[in-house]
């Protein structure tokens, strides 16, 4: 295990809450009413797979300038949001810190728009993270493979050489399309079990070792 490569939405941490909020009032805003299971489907999604989602919902004409308009004020208003501080995932500041004494090189790689990200940054450190990708820095985001590839080259190792971290479906098989070994951490999604995948119920009072063994058992 080379590096760590995380996610942060429900990962790192809890702000699907903050997302729940703004992609209600967005429907409110739209005429309608957002169910849970088209919420759950848009858990770990791009800013262009939750419009197209959000539209196809609510029977709305697919304009692209319409739908550019919507996602801006999804992502300013949970920008607002984010402002009040960001709550931790269960043991994953404590992981981060961790891994940051033993010296192993972590990214940050979310499909969340740059600019949302270095807000979020704010409450999370940046210094944890040696690189940051996000979902509008790519060709295609999440669940394409382009952000863990471009994070692991961007630190200099091969995907297969770093563990990736993820709660949602979409971020899971982005990391698996990659290359990467993934730790899954449920959040409020379940993910699917397969042969590239580790499930754990919480970080809390995960180790470093931990993640070198979990790593260690892809071999």
């Amino acid at each position: 295990m080379r590096a760590v490569l995380w996610d942060m939405d429900g990962t790192l941490v809890d702000s699907e809450k903050l997302w729940d909020v703004s992609m209600h009032e967005l429907y409110a805003r739209l005429g309608g009413v957002l169910t849970p299971e088209v919420r759950e489907s848009t858990v770990g999604g791009s800013a262009g797979s939750v419009m197209a989602t959000v539209y196809s919902d609510l029977g709305l004409e697919p304009d692209p300038v319409a739908m550019a308009e919507s996602a801006d004020w999804l992502h300013d208003r949970t920008g607002e949001l984010f402002e009040a501080g960001l709550p931790w995932r269960p043991g994953a500041r404590e992981l981060l810190d961790a891994l940051l004494g033993a010296g192993v090189p972590m990214a940050l790689v979310t499909n969340t728009r740059r600019v949302l990200t270095e807000n979020a940054l704010k409450s999370i450190g940046r210094h944890y993270f040696s690189v940051s990708v996000c979902g509008d820095e790519v060709e295609n985001a999440k669940p394409a493979p382009d952000l863990y590839v471009r994070a692991s080259e961007l630190l200099g190792f091969a995907p297969a050489e770093c563990l990736a971290v993820e709660d949602s479906v979409t971020g899971t098989t982005a990391a698996e399309a990659a290359g990467c070994p993934v730790l899954v951490v449920p959040n409020d999604v379940a993910v699917p079990r397969s042969p590239r995948r580790r499930h754990i119920e919480s970080l809390s009072g995960a180790t470093v070792a931990d993640l070198r063994a979990v790593y260690a058992g892809f071999a």
